[in-house]
């Protein structure tokens, strides 16, 4: 049983995250020969204040996205 984790900004709209569940368990059913309903897909939502990338806050240097 194939399990995805996502972990992205907060934010995301919930018309992307059905659209990226659906890809993404398509894509493993087509690579893994499995079906659909043994695929699990989990999106975290992170506060970019609670994220770092290259020695900064993400909050800081994406401050609008």
């Amino acid at each position: 049983m194939p399990i995805i984790r996502i972990e992205t900004w907060k934010g995301t709209t919930l018309d992307k995250k059905r659209d990226l569940v659906e890809s993404l368990t398509r894509e493993a059913c087509r690579i893994l020969g499995c079906t659909p309903e043994v695929v699990s897909v989990i999106i975290d939502e992170v506060d970019k204040e609670n994220w770092g990338a290259a020695g900064e806050l993400c909050s800081e240097r994406f401050p609008d996205k």
